[in-house]
Parts: C-alpha cells; structure tokens; sequence
C-alpha cells in the first residue's frame, strides 16, 4: 500500500464547455485562433481549449470570417499560414474556397511524396517572398497579449474573455488608422 494522496491529475472533473478551458502541457490554457490582416491587426477570433489543434479550426474560422464580412465588400486575400496547417485536406477546402494560399511543405510530406517517384504529383506552389510577411499573425498576437487581461485569462467564462479580445481589437484597428 502506498502512502499519501491519490493522484491529483487523473479523473479530472470535465471542465464545461463556456469555460474554453482545456488541459495542455502548461495546465488550464485557452487558444486564440486568429486571422490578421497585413496591417497586423486581429480580424476574426474563435476560442477554444489549450489542447485543441490550429489546422481543425481554419475552416471554422474562414466560415466566420466569410459570415462577418458584408456582402459586397468581401474582397480576395492571400492566407499565409505556418506548417502545423500543411495537411492536404486545409489545401483542399482552400483550393475549394479559392483562396489563395502560402503554406510551406513539411518534410515527412516531401519525403512521402518523392518516394512515390513520378506517382507522388508536383510539389504545392511556394511564394518565399509572401511567406516572408507571415510574422504579422505573429505581431498581432503580440499586439493583443499587451493587454494584461487578455494575455493572463482573468475572466472565467468564454463568452467575457472574448468580449475583452474583441474590445482590444477594436482599439488596435482605431489606432491604426
């Protein structure tokens, strides 16, 4: 028999769902998933827990982004995303939804592809220059996370915590005007 308490992290109660809280390598975490426009300004916003992956939540996001815009004035643009959203399904549904994209190849999917010789297609299209302006998703987080609020979760429902993310990104887009 063994001394001391039982185990604090298995059986963990299930968190509900309008907490967007999820279990990840640091504990209790939410993530902001976000597209940013090229003035590095937060556009759309879905939350969801810590755990949860990036790639799974591009489709909602661009549904959400497509519902916000008004009819007349959604205009074209170019997704520049990292490897996490290399998958061919995402370049699929983009392929679908004619948007244009800049995403980087991983290399377990080149090498899959060159071992299948002249079976395994041409590579996807590959702008370096494009893909240079990437860091602005990166500069948009950081402008968000210099609001204390946002960046330490103080709220505990979702539904208030993104209140403050959408309160933020609306001073930032007044700001650069």
């Amino acid at each position: 028999m063994t001394q001391g308490a039982p185990a604090n992290y298995t059986n963990l109660p299930v968190e509900p769902a309008d907490r967007a809280l999820g279990r990840s390598r640091g504990g209790l975490s939410t993530k902001i998933h976000a597209l940013t426009d090229d003035r590095t300004r937060p556009v759309t916003v879905i939350l969801t827990g810590g755990q949860a992956g990036d790639n799974p939540q591009l489709v909602p996001l661009l549904d959400l982004h497509r519902r916000q815009c008004p009819p007349g004035q959604a205009r074209r643009f170019r997704l520049l995303a990292d490897r996490a959203y290399s998958h061919p399904s995402t370049r699929q549904q983009l392929r679908h939804r004619r948007i244009a994209h800049t995403i980087p190849e991983r290399q377990d999917q080149k090498d899959r592809r060159k071992a299948k010789g002249s079976k395994g297609g041409r590579p996807p299209g590959f702008d370096k220059d494009s893909y240079m302006k990437r860091n602005t998703v990166e500069r948009g987080f950081l402008r968000l996370k210099q609001w204390r609020g946002i960046a330490s979760r103080f709220d505990k429902h979702a539904l208030t915590y993104l209140g403050g993310i959408i309160l933020a990104a609306t001073v930032i887009h007044v700001r650069t005007i």
